[in-house]
């Protein structure tokens, strides 16, 4: 039994999984006791410090069995932007190259695009950003076709944190260790949404993030698979495996171990088809209201079971979700100076401005309801057919 969520009684219908997720009483009942009680340096050798160790080391087992993996190939980080930087900086800085290159993708997270830009910047590496097709998915032969003797590491992301478009990963990675280079996938909003196994995937390096699995923001995790080596991040103290130095948070350690057993958990009880069924619910309702005029961006299949980015005619995203105060979900535009640019990420799929401009993302999650989907459903329609947007 799934316990009620205090921050969401009573408030609008929360459709912003992807941004982030409500964390979970049971991950802060588990967590409680580190902050409380357990309060010893997991490093030391006395009394204090034996039950955070043996938490610390349980918590990355339950990591590393969410997708796939042994024990000591995960390594906590904070945020998931810092496990992208270790993931892609770490490669380049202990690759044996004279120039490294490095491949991505063009709608990659910022904070893959922006590391490559740093390494660029401040280490004269050559990066390729690969184009992406109309459903924002890229083609393995553009990869084949990119990789040169000095490619060290290729980064492609599991499911676009917009449109949820699902990227063939293993067929990527299968072809970049044919090559010999390292393959990272920032799997922020694939993990526990969708069922993922690193063997099967044949990745090196996968950042799992807790704030989108129903753990506290500020904690993440890098798996590193054995026998791959990375220069540090962090310099110090030589915790987790050396890669980052100061003393454990304990506390967010064991709160994203919890997530990932519950995640588990969820995924083998139906969690992604109830998800899936209520996306679905909410579009099939928009479609037959607004007859004509509402437009999926991004796949149908293969997409993450919980997201839905729409585009309707005549409509510009902010301005419907600022009639509708009853929704809390997000548009891929942002706002510079007063004027409303489109998303990157649907621009460079082809969308036009106009239908860019338009788009909603509304994603579903553990405490999305039917009755959230039909209130949510009814406030959208009624504002656009009063042309409240």
């Amino acid at each position: 039994m799934i316990p009620a969520h205090p921050g969401l009684a009573g408030g609008p219908v929360y459709l912003d999984y992807n941004s982030t997720t409500p964390v979970d009483p049971r991950v802060v009942e588990a967590m409680r006791p580190y902050l409380a009680d357990w309060f010893g340096n997991p490093s030391s050798d006395h009394t204090y410090a034996a039950e955070p160790k043996a938490a610390l080391h349980r918590a990355r087992t339950q990591v590393a069995e969410l997708i796939g993996a042994e024990t000591g190939e995960i390594v906590f980080t904070g945020p998931g932007s810092e496990g992208n930087n270790l993931a892609l900086r770490g490669a380049v800085l202990a690759a044996k190259v004279d120039r490294p290159h490095v491949i991505t993708q063009v709608t990659e997270h910022p904070a893959v695009l922006e590391t490559c830009r740093a390494l660029e910047r401040l280490h004269g590496i050559e990066v390729t950003y690969l184009p992406v097709d109309s459903d924002g998915l890229v083609d393995p032969a553009a990869l084949a076709s990119g990789l040169t003797p000095s490619t060290v590491v290729v980064s492609v992301m599991a499911a676009n944190n917009e449109t949820g478009a699902l990227q063939p990963i293993s067929d990527l990675a299968r072809i970049t260790r044919a090559h010999g280079a390292l393959f990272h996938c920032d799997a922020a909003q694939a993990t526990g949404k969708i069922p993922l196994d690193v063997r099967h995937l044949g990745v090196d390096l996968l950042t799992v993030v807790g704030h989108k699995m129903y753990a506290p923001k500020g904690v993440s995790a890098l798996y590193l698979r054995h026998g791959v080596t990375l220069e540090p991040l962090l310099y110090g103290g030589g915790q987790e495996h050396g890669l980052r130095a100061g003393t454990e948070n304990v506390a967010l350690g064991v709160a994203l171990g919890t997530a990932a057993q519950l995640a588990a958990a969820d995924l083998a009880s139906g969690g992604p088809e109830r998800v899936a069924g209520l996306r679905d619910r909410l579009h099939a309702s928009l479609v037959e209201a607004l007859r004509g005029r509402v437009h999926l961006n991004g796949p149908v299949e293969p997409r993450l079971p919980n997201t839905l980015n729409i585009s309707i005619d005549g409509v510009r995203g902010h301005e419907l979700l600022a009639a509708v105060p009853e929704i809390a979900a997000s548009t891929g535009s942002a706002c510079h100076s007063g004027t409303r640019t489109p998303s990157p990420v649907l621009h460079v799929m082809g969308l036009d401005d106009a239908r860019s401009l338009g788009a909603l993302r509304l994603s579903t999650g553990r405490w999305t309801t039917a009755h959230d989907i039909d209130r949510a459903a009814e406030a959208l329609i009624t504002a656009v057919r009063k042309g409240l947007a």
